[in-house]
């Protein structure tokens, strides 16, 4: 099986290496039953995060052709403004917002399109999906800020530590980077390797993993 993690310019860098170490230490630990490399759109090159900018390199060209598993991080800036005043320039919507003049949402399209490929976000990653309408009518989630962003493309928002719709797997708050790798172990390669990198990194999954399916509840339950 073939990760790729993908960088664009403003990513979160914390998005970034928690699933792509606990993709890569399942490899080592499984002989190679997993490997992982940091992508992007065009020639590999060293890509800026966000604030406050760090440098990765990424060492692979993106390629749906070629992956089983791509993972969409989302971005590190300032908050929007509460006040109405347009967003600054290193706000989080617009570094997102500037991902859909790259290659990038032509690339997720294909892989949505290819079979066996799953396509997967962290926080503001499934806004990017979103935003190039990609997931319209899909259940996904994000950072619990972002959910009404998410709602107003079209996609249904769902306020979950993980959500998986099969081919798209979405994760919440930048932590939960650490939990879709984990929950991505357990789905690909089973619990056994997903418990081995968990007692690894001396971290314990949390949240449910919401599917759209069992019994649906009578009552709405919010939560944080």
């Amino acid at each position: 099986m073939h990760a790729q993690v993908v960088l664009f310019d403003g990513f979160d860098p914390l998005d970034v290496i928690a699933p792509f170490e606990v993709l890569s230490a399942a490899g080592s630990i499984t002989g190679g039953a997993i490997t992982v490399e940091l992508a992007c759109p065009g020639d590999p090159h060293d890509v800026v995060s966000g604030l406050p900018p760090l440098s990765l390199r990424a060492t692979a060209t993106l390629d749906p052709a070629r992956a089983d598993l791509i993972m969409v991080p989302g971005a590190a800036g300032s908050l929007p403004a509460t006040d109405g005043s347009p967003p600054a320039d290193d706000s989080i919507p617009v570094i997102l917002g500037r991902t859909l003049d790259t290659a990038l949402p032509a690339l997720l399209k294909e892989a949505l399109e290819r079979p066996g490929l799953t396509v997967t976000t962290v926080c503001g990653g499934s806004l990017v999906l979103a935003m190039a309408g990609l997931v319209e009518g899909r259940p996904v989630t994000t950072h619990h800020l972002g959910l009404d962003a998410l709602d107003a493309t079209g996609a249904v928002a769902v306020n979950a530590r993980i959500v998986d719709d099969g081919d798209l797997v979405t994760a919440a708050g930048v932590t939960s980077g650490l939990d879709l790798g984990l929950y991505l172990l357990e789905r690909e390669l089973g619990p056994q390797v997903a418990h081995a990198v968990e007692n690894l990194f001396a971290y314990e999954r949390r949240g449910v993993v919401w599917r759209a399916t069992g019994i649906v509840p009578a009552i709405a339950v919010s939560g944080s």
